[in-house]
């Protein structure tokens, strides 16, 4: 068995081919979880394994699929016999002004962010309360307790708020059967969905001038709010949002 808080339990990490995904992965792995590692970019997620090591399981899924988030949850659970831990992390962001985003637009946002995450945990949730214990992580964001004008993002806002009630909800009908639901909420950090900000100097005075700590996140300092909320060390923490923004939100 691997040393470390997390040695013997399985996570289950969706968009985990890029950026923060891959990060979350990561840290799992050398906390001594088995990782299950989930993405449409199945050669990304090989290329995470063959990096790894030992206790990575690379699958191939859509989100935005109900049958693939059914596989995905069977096959962990067909494979390494149980789900300990559920890192949602899988979404996106459609960055047109409110008035012109069509409305399928809006609700292809929606069910990435929002209804994928909730299905996930509804179907890890099952296999946790059958055990009586668990650990659900939601990826939610700053921008679901604050507005992200003038940067467009209606859907993005609508369904990271959403996905922060959701996280109080799931945690009120769960926690006293063993299963701890909770999130992050990043701010400013590097990833595919905001890699256009990094290269554009008025994007990063717009992050520094609003970030009391005058810069954007480095995936790093979300490490321990993760092993924080999956592990052991938050045993009493239920139904939290744990904003990680630089101060973002202070204002």
């Amino acid at each position: 068995m691997a040393d470390g808080e997390l040695a013997g339990q399985v996570a289950i990490v969706t968009g985990a081919s890029s950026g923060l995904g891959r990060r979350f992965a990561t840290v799992l792995h050398g906390a001594g979880a088995t990782v299950v590692v989930a993405a449409r970019r199945l050669d990304r997620l090989e290329e995470l394994a063959a990096e790894l090591g030992d206790r990575v399981v690379p699958i191939r899924f859509d989100a935005l699929v109900d049958t693939d988030r059914e596989a995905l949850v069977a096959q962990t659970v067909d494979r390494l016999d149980t789900v300990d831990i559920l890192v949602n992390n899988a979404g996106s962001n459609t960055a047109v002004a409110a008035e012109d985003q069509p409305i399928g637009g809006f609700r292809s946002d929606l069910e990435l962010n929002l209804v994928a995450p909730f299905h996930l945990a509804q179907l890890a949730g099952r296999v946790m309360l059958q055990r009586g214990s668990g650990a659900i992580v939601n990826v939610a964001s700053m921008l679901g307790f604050v507005a992200s004008a003038p940067i467009n993002a209606a859907s993005y806002c609508a369904s990271k708020g959403g996905l922060v009630n959701l996280t109080r909800e799931l945690s009120g009908q769960w926690a006293g059967r063993g299963v701890r639901v909770n999130a992050m909420a990043p701010g400013w950090f590097e990833s595919e969905m905001t890699a256009d900000m990094w290269g554009d100097e008025r994007s990063l005075n717009f992050v520094r001038r609003g970030t009391p700590v005058g810069r954007h996140g480095r995936a790093e300092e979300l490490d321990g709010v993760l092993l924080l909320l999956a592990g052991p060390a938050g045993s009493f923490i239920h139904g939290q949002t744990i904003v990680v923004d630089g101060g973002w939100t202070i204002h």
